[in-house]
């Protein structure tokens, strides 16, 4: 139908506007957090619209079916149609050249494009971190790390070509240690990362330790050489590459994994054009609307649908991730449910429901008579 791929088109340039729009704030927010570099501001946006598209695919085409079908009952053609012997099955066959080719282009999307987009944003994400991480503390300013719990403070600060390393002089650190408090004063420091635990660590050379209260007996002073300190640790960077480097795996090497996050991804992204095929097809019963009646309750229906059936997902995702459901059960009892869902109302739509439901106390009044 020449309605759906108008309608289709104008959807996704609308939502991808509203989409996109918020994700370039975000994007803003977070380079001024994170101190990502401005020049790789607008490859990151690039990459999340990349990630965003087969989402903004389905829901466009879903709204699109459901007021192109409305229309078609709103100005009595389906009316006409259906006294022809044309019904909710012929409309479901005349889409399908438009629902076909949409969930190609999203399964390409998913399978290919997507991950690889993800890829290459965490690249560009660690590359920011690796050249910021060594730049954000700051002379003459008194800085926290740990939540708090050490304050820092350098009267001078500059960073060599290598960028791997920071040098400070006239150093005052104020630290916590097991309850007690630590005062560290020393005349040089170098901040550097541990290649193997990704901790950042301060290098204090010539200096005196303070731990304990002046007027506590447990009180000590040591004076060093040579003292490092952990200002960052690197446990939570590790524990958030995994789900990272899942993301950017191509399909065919997730499909050889056997972990729980790897088929939870894997299961993902097959869903995601799987769910556009059932929408199509749910569109076209939530779009059925009497000639008096509004579009807007079948829109707003169907964008409460789409948004249960996209967080269904990703708690189903979620809970596999997490191996609280098993991997054959695993995103595909969502799908079943919708799947149910449609067979009830397309039932109902025509009518038989009712007759259903009717049969049910014959059939358990016969069986009483017979016992």
């Amino acid at each position: 139908m020449r309605n759906v791929s108008v309608l289709f088109v104008a959807m996704i340039f609308i939502i991808g506007l509203v989409v996109f729009g918020n994700q370039f704030v975000l994007m803003v927010k977070e380079s001024v957090r994170q101190g990502v570099p401005i020049q790789e501001l607008l490859p990151l946006i690039g990459f999340n619209m990349i990630r965003d598209v087969p989402l903004i695919f389905s829901l466009s085409l879903f709204l699109a079916i459901i007021l192109t079908v409305s229309q078609l009952y709103k100005s009595s053609e389906a009316i006409v149609l259906n006294s022809l012997g044309l019904g909710d099955k012929h409309f479901m066959f005349f889409i399908q050249p438009v629902v076909v080719l949409a969930t190609l282009f999203v399964f390409f999307l998913t399978t290919s494009a997507v991950p690889w987009a993800k890829e290459q944003k965490n690249l560009i994400v660690e590359e920011s971190k690796n050249a910021s991480e060594f730049s954000f503390i700051k002379e003459g300013e008194f800085q926290e790390f740990k939540d708090g719990e050490i304050v820092f403070y350098a009267s001078e600060s500059s960073t060599p070509d290598d960028v791997q390393e920071q040098n400070m002089e006239e150093i005052f650190i104020y630290a916590s240690a097991k309850g007690r408090p630590l005062i560290v004063l020393a005349s040089e420091a170098t901040k550097y990362t541990d290649p193997d635990t990704r901790s950042v660590y301060l290098r204090l050379k010539d200096g005196v330790r303070y731990q304990g209260i002046p007027s506590s007996e447990n009180k000590s002073i040591l004076e060093f050489d040579q003292y490092d300190l952990q200002i960052i640790s690197g446990e939570v960077q590790e524990s958030e590459i995994v789900y990272t480097k899942i993301e950017g795996r191509s399909t065919f090497d997730l499909l050889t994994e056997s972990g729980n996050i790897a088929v939870a991804e894997l299961q993902w992204r097959f869903s995601q054009p799987l769910s556009l095929l059932i929408l199509s097809v749910l569109g076209v019963l939530l779009g059925k609307a009497s000639p008096r009646g509004g579009k807007g309750v079948g829109l707003l229906i169907g964008v409460g649908v789409f948004l249960l059936y996209n967080n269904g997902l990703l708690m189903a995702k979620g809970a596999l991730e997490r191996g609280e459901i098993d991997a054959w059960i695993g995103l595909w009892w969502i799908h079943f449910l919708v799947i149910v869902l449609i067979i009830i109302l397309y039932q109902f739509r025509h009518g038989n429901l009712s007759t259903y439901l009717v049969k049910i106390p014959n059939l358990y009044t016969k069986e009483k008579s017979n016992a």
